[in-house]
């Protein structure tokens, strides 16, 4: 496997290439950090763009929802998709309005998906997404009933095609606005996990486990 995706006419990019990464390792920690993408595709002459959960298992992106959903419906059928993944690291303030922006981590995946039928396969794919959110959880947990299996749909999306786009340090003002006398830096932005909160049903005697208790992202 190489270590870098082969940039496309559709990976490309074409707007400040230079912050553009198609290093694989740095696309999949990218992914790894992440909850959720957007997966992009049209059904019908209508665009849309929807927001759900994921998981990465090796080169591949896996993809979950309810049997019924139009997405999943959609995208079982082979159609192209275009899957973002964006991480916000902090905001850029300039010295002038127009040179404001932000530090960013960014994936672009496009592909086709398939569905995955086989239950072993979906029960991996279901263990995957777990572990991806809160890692130590799936072996405490009921597992899906056949029911429950039932109504989930399960994609795999090849990971391809797909490339980054990185905006990391200071904000870029011209060379006459460094003299302004206005604060110009980086507001840092992380996720960060607060004291976890107990189920209003939680039975007696339980606590929160450390993965739980010391979880941090």
């Amino acid at each position: 496997m190489s270590k870098e995706f082969a940039p496309t006419e559709r990976t490309k990019v074409k707007r400040i290439p230079k912050r553009g990464n198609f290093d694989r390792e740095t696309i999949y920690s990218i992914l790894d950090e992440g909850f959720v993408c957007h997966v992009g595709f049209t059904a019908n002459n209508q665009t849309f763009v929807i927001p759900t959960g994921y998981a990465r298992r090796g080169d591949t992106l896996l993809i979950h929802g309810s049997s019924a959903s139009r997405m999943m419906r959609n995208l079982a059928g082979g159609i192209d998709v275009c899957v973002t993944v964006t991480l916000i690291d902090g905001l850029v303030l300039a010295r002038s309005a127009f040179h404001h922006s932000v530090n960013y981590r960014s994936v672009v995946i496009f592909g086709k998906a398939k569905l995955v039928e086989d239950e072993n396969e979906k029960l991996e794919a279901l263990y995957a997404f777990t572990e991806h959110i809160v890692p130590n959880r799936w072996n405490e947990i009921r597992e899906p009933n056949e029911l429950e299996l039932k109504a989930t749909t399960v994609l795999s999306l090849p990971l391809e095609e797909a490339s980054a786009k990185i905006r990391t340090g200071d904000p870029v003002d011209d060379d006459d606005d460094y003299a302004l006398d206005v604060w110009a830096g980086v507001i840092p932005l992380k996720v960060q996990a607060e004291k976890p909160q107990d189920d209003s049903r939680l039975k007696d005697g339980i606590s929160a486990p450390d993965y739980v208790a010391n979880y941090e992202r």
